[in-house]
């Protein structure tokens, strides 16, 4: 099992444990994670599960796709470390990351 933490806006933490292979997004929604709308269910059609990646762990994660990237336009307040969780794959060496939930999501 590999541990994600997600940070609310608010400061409130919550660590969940998921498997690999599975996506950020999964993961959050299985585990109630708050600000994790994820209203297309994955698709990449919307920016409800977007997240912000701790700055260690950007370059683990990648960069986002043409398409995601399209997406995060309708996300709001969008920072160089922003990511749509749907579209992170959860691996092994993603065990420990942090993520912080934006204010509001769109």
């Amino acid at each position: 099992m590999v541990k994600l933490t997600f940070i609310q806006p608010d400061g409130a933490s919550q660590t969940v444990e998921a498997d690999a292979g599975a996506t950020v997004m999964e993961a959050a929604k299985q585990n109630d994670v708050p600000g994790i709308d994820a209203e297309c269910g994955g698709a990449c059609a919307c920016a409800t599960c977007h997240v912000y990646v701790d700055a260690a762990w950007v370059d683990k994660v990648g960069t986002p796709d043409p398409m995601e990237e399209d997406m995060l336009d309708f996300a709001f307040d969008v920072r160089k470390e922003s990511r749509l969780s749907c579209q992170i794959k959860i691996t092994d060496a993603l065990d420990g990351i942090t993520f912080r939930v934006p204010e509001k999501q769109f």
